[in-house]
């Protein structure tokens, strides 16, 4: 009977709604991080990615009506903004879609993740801030977690970066995937990351 009930229960689903940082920019979909993450977590979680380049906040919001229906998620990750915030966009808009985002995810009884996106420097500091800052300001008044930017660690080696200074290269997707997994681990209930927690 146990035998039955453990390949009868359905696997747990993620669904990624992000940009080009998660649909593998100039690679394939095979390379990209969620699909190795997918690989790491059979057979107790599928992992969906629902990313596509280019994506605002707005587009997200747009095709996640459709995701959530087709794929029925347990958990999102909202990996957005990115594309807002290199074309200057205001951050009361970013973070006004990224709510409606978090409140969709929630009324199709799923669990939404945030994950925390830093622009480039260059990009003056007042806007920066005030850009960065509506993701813990979103976490906080909305109880969801917030998820580190993998980004920060992958800036540091030049060899992980593409030649346009800020898509990840294919060299960097394995460690990514690594640091991903660790980050949603306690997040994304499925049975292996008891036993992730138990070996630390």
């Amino acid at each position: 009977m146990g035998f039955l009930s453990l390949h009868t229960a359905a696997a747990k689903t993620l669904l990624i709604l992000g940009d080009s940082l998660s649909a593998g920019y100039r690679m394939s979909a095979q390379q990209a991080w969620p699909a190795l993450l997918n690989e790491k977590w059979q057979p107790n979680t599928t992992v969906i990615n629902g990313s596509i380049s280019g994506d605002t906040a707005a587009q997200g919001r747009a095709r996640l009506p459709q995701l959530l229906k087709q794929h029925q998620p347990d958990w999102v990750l909202v990996e957005l903004g990115g594309n807002d915030g290199l074309r200057g966009f205001p951050p009361q808009d970013v973070e006004r879609d990224l709510r409606a985002i978090i409140s969709a995810v929630k009324a199709a009884n799923a669990k939404p993740l945030l994950m925390q996106i830093h622009l480039p420097a260059n990009y003056g500091r007042r806007y920066t801030e005030a850009f960065s800052a509506i993701y813990p300001q979103i976490a906080t008044s909305l109880s969801v977690p917030l998820v580190p930017f993998f980004m920060e660690q992958v800036y540091l080696k030049p060899e992980w970066m593409q030649q346009d200074g800020i898509h990840p290269s294919p060299e960097a997707q394995s460690f990514i995937a690594d640091v991903m997994a660790k980050n949603l681990a306690p997040l994304v209930k499925h049975e292996a990351s008891t036993n992730e927690t138990a070996n630390r």
